[in-house]
């Protein structure tokens, strides 16, 4: 993850031995050559794609330093840490250990084995809500992530995840239990978000040089003194994407750069409107693309 990038650029490159000079310890390793395991633990895992997003973006401003600046930036969940590095709001090194705080925190909320989550396809807003009303019976189960129309993430209690497993599948739904280390964003996360909340408190944000649009209400923030206080929220709030590209399209946007690796917020984007091309960038090759693409020639 990222080794091409770094052999090719030297902002990429520079971006890693930043991570690992913060953190105290090589994330580019983890990065490049893992083991799987070890890089899958969510208090590496966090700030290693926190570092990977912002070489992509150092990548980028290095081979096309007159790019204009984005319109907007959004991330989903962690990505809005990646998104605020590129907005300027964070610096890298304050962002990978927040993130690794992050993810010890969030980890360490929940019990191994009391909490999950599950995938529910086939299924309106409102009939998943309610779902989770039916089943929480006492227990802790909501939303987690709107992430586009159709699929929506639960989470909370195990046992709670699976009655609506059973009862949502009985109706004609889907639902997939899914394999992660905690429940993340729902109510079982508030020790993690009061531990975090300190932290960020105490967090140097700087000017945001774009509108960087919020998880928690899906509205874009150029707040710096916001910014500690919605990254608390996001934390046992539930991921509003699916607002979050409807925000975009309806302020006009048309193209988006989804930087990081994997696609995946490239496929919800087409659920969910459109009229919103996006181009995936993560490594030298794509970033090649980016200015044809802009002007519409890609």
């Amino acid at each position: 993850m990222g080794k091409a990038l770094a052999a090719a650029s030297p902002a990429a490159r520079q971006t890693f031995d930043r991570a690992d000079a913060a953190l105290g310890t090589p994330i580019s390793t983890l990065c490049f050559e893992g083991p799987l395991e070890e890089l899958t633990l969510t208090t590496n895992t966090q700030p290693a794609l926190v570092t990977v997003s912002a070489a992509i973006v150092a990548a980028l401003r290095e081979r096309w330093p007159d790019l204009p600046p984005p319109a907007f930036a959004a991330g989903h969940s962690l990505g809005e840490y990646s998104a605020l590095c590129a907005a300027g709001a964070l610096e890298l090194e304050a962002a990978v250990r927040l993130c690794r705080l992050r993810g010890a925190a969030m980890q360490e909320a929940v019990a191994p084995g009391e909490g999950g989550m599950a995938a529910v396809m086939g299924m309106d807003t409102a009939g998943v809500e309610a779902l989770c009303a039916e089943a929480a019976q006492g227990d802790v189960l909501s939303p987690a992530n709107y992430n586009s129309p159709g699929q929506i993430v639960i989470a909370g209690h195990a046992r709670a995840v699976e009655r609506a497993r059973e009862l949502g599948n009985a109706r004609g739904g889907k639902l997939t239990v899914l394999k992660v280390s905690a429940p993340f964003h729902c109510a079982l996360m508030r020790p993690a978000a009061e531990r975090l909340a300190a932290e960020l408190a105490a967090a140097a944000v700087k000017a945001l040089a774009f509108p960087v649009i919020a998880n928690v209400d899906a509205e874009p923030n150029v707040d710096p003194a916001r910014v500690p206080g919605l990254l608390t929220r996001q934390i046992d709030g539930p991921v509003q994407w699916m607002k979050t590209v409807e925000r975009l399209a309806a302020e006009g946007v048309t193209l988006a750069l989804e930087l990081g690796p994997g696609k995946v917020l490239s496929g919800l984007c087409k659920r969910i409107d459109r009229r919103i091309k996006v181009l995936n960038v993560n490594d030298a090759e794509s970033i090649e693309k980016v200015p044809a693409f802009l002007q519409g020639e890609a």
